[in-house]
């Protein structure tokens, strides 16, 4: 009997016989996907601080106290993103960090990445009726003391002495000892068992007091002096169109040996200035300074919005955009969850309402918090954003202050390393910074290139937060100071962000949390 094949069977049949026969031939061309390898975090032995991760650059920076011995560090903690290996040597064990060492990570690709530490150690020499503070060049391994003409170099007592980290010794021991400096005097720091010399050099000056410089701020200025230690040493200003002097009282000064600085308060903005250093009855060199402008964020109100298909906008639709939200992102999945609101400090005009919530269907989605900040939100990467933190700013305030109003709700999402929150209440956040980097701070949430932003970070000049955790059913007030690591560094840009969910970033927060904004206003006084 004649058996007939099904040709749907035997086409099939055929077609895998040749795709058996034709595998070994086929090259395969798709390309792997190109996914940057990260380290998500760095623990050492003697941190000072938390150890900023810098996924743009690839660097990590791990920050060492006094009592570290930064050629032999010892790794803690070093975890990696998803899929993420080392080739070669990894980050563990004992390291040697006094110099940057580098790494390299590989998904698909290989990516190298540059590990550094950063340790501040409190160096100092001082010696009696010197002028200023001296000068201690740590690469060099020399100190430069400055002292009148009327001194006796032969026999110059040392007051302090500490040129190395807490625990160091000084060979021969010159702490409450006279000294010869009519030539260099050479001495032996050892610290952790590694001995180096030290060379201590004098300076001669007939200028008994300097105006060493002044940092003018917008109705703050900060005007520096030396002088020889123990005398009457102070600053004095006036207005360059005035003739009279005015000392700057004892509670705006601040004194170090023969160093010292006024924080003089309540100047006018946009004004002239002249301000110099007293010792006795000298005085040093006059500098002139012109104070800076008080400059407002346009919008600082939240008046002006306008809806664009699902995404509320902090500004008028033809107006300046300084500020930005995380609509963009929100609405991917859900509504907008920062929108404008009727709800007032003055029962008039509108507000900011930030609202956190679970965004999706079901079990399926995230938790976006609501926000806004100065800036603008660069585009969707996934169901993560991509945002760029900052405006073009150069002055120097002082404070934010505002008006808010919060809703706590119980923290319902959490990622890792936030899992003890859960069931706590949620906190709300504001916080301002001015930074010196060129570029605004590009800030990723997507865990596996996360892009955060530090407040220790070496870009930072002025940082400073209001937080809250507890319901305010009433209109409040709230201000807050920002501290500056310099008095003379320039702002380039300007930060200031409000979250209803503090760990949003993380994708950690309460679903319901509701922060109220309104009326910022920077400050400029003390």
């Amino acid at each position: 009997m004649t058996r007939f094949r099904n040709p749907i069977y035997t086409a099939v049949t055929l077609a895998i016989m040749l795709a058996g026969i034709l595998s070994g031939c086929i090259k395969n061309d798709i390309p792997y996907p190109r996914i940057q390898p990260n380290i998500t975090s760095l623990k050492v032995e003697n941190q000072s601080q938390a150890a900023q991760i810098d996924t743009i650059n690839r660097m990590a920076t791990v920050y060492l106290n006094e009592e570290a011995d930064i050629y032999n560090v010892n790794v803690v903690e070093c975890t990696l993103s998803d899929k993420a290996t080392f080739v070669g040597d990894s980050i563990a064990g004992t390291i040697d960090l006094s110099q940057p060492r580098y790494y390299i990570l590989s998904i698909y690709q290989e990516y190298v990445w540059t590990l550094k530490a950063v340790q501040n150690i409190a160096r100092y020499l001082t010696v009696a009726n010197q002028i200023g503070s001296s000068v201690i060049d740590v690469p060099g391994r020399r100190v430069i003391v400055t002292l009148p003409t009327t001194a006796d170099l032969s026999k110059v007592k040392v007051l302090t002495a500490k040129l190395g980290s807490t625990g160091s010794t000084i060979t021969p021991a010159i702490e409450g000892e006279y000294i010869d400096l009519t030539h260099p005097v050479t001495v032996t720091v050892t610290d952790y068992g590694r001995s180096a010399d030290w060379t201590i050099y004098c300076e001669v000056t007939e200028a008994t007091v300097t105006t060493v410089r002044a940092d003018a701020w917008t109705n703050v200025a900060w005007v520096y002096g030396e002088a020889q230690e123990g005398r009457d040493n102070y600053i004095e200003y006036r207005r360059a169109d005035a003739s009279q002097w005015t000392r700057v009282p004892d509670a705006w000064m601040t004194v170090d040996g023969g160093s010292f600085h006024a924080r003089i308060i309540h100047l006018e903005s946009l004004t002239d200035y002249v301000a110099r250093a007293v010792s006795g009855d000298e005085t040093g060199a006059e500098i002139e300074f012109r104070t800076g402008a008080n400059i407002q964020p346009p919008n600082a109100d939240f008046e002006n919005w306008w809806l664009n298909g699902k995404v509320w906008n902090p500004w008028a639709e033809d107006g300046v955009r300084f500020w930005d939200t995380g609509n963009k992102g929100a609405t991917t999945l859900g509504s907008s969850n920062t929108q404008p609101s009727d709800d007032t400090p003055t029962g008039t005009g509108r507000s900011a309402k930030l609202e956190t919530r679970f965004v999706g269907i079901g079990i399926v989605g995230k938790l976006a918090a609501g926000n806004i900040f100065a800036g603008e939100y660069v585009k969707t990467d996934g169901t993560n954003g991509i945002l760029s933190f900052g405006r073009e700013f150069s002055e120097h305030p002082t404070r934010l202050r505002g008006y808010y109003k919060y809703h706590s709700a119980p923290i319902s999402s959490v990622t890792t390393g936030f899992t003890d929150l859960k069931d706590r209440p949620d906190t709300a956040v504001i916080w301002v910074a001015l930074i010196d980097s060129p570029e605004p701070l590009e800030i990723r949430t997507n865990p596996a290139n996360r892009q955060l932003f530090d407040p220790e970070a070496s870009y930072v000049v002025a940082y400073g937060k209001f937080e809250t955790g507890s319901d305010m059913e009433q209109w409040s007030p709230f201000e807050f100071e920002l501290n500056y690591t310099a008095t003379n560094r320039e702002p380039r840009y300007l930060l200031i962000v409000g979250s209803a969910s503090k760990y949003g970033d993380y994708f950690t927060g309460g679903n319901g949390s509701v922060l109220f904004l309104d009326d910022f206003e920077l400050l400029y006084d003390y």
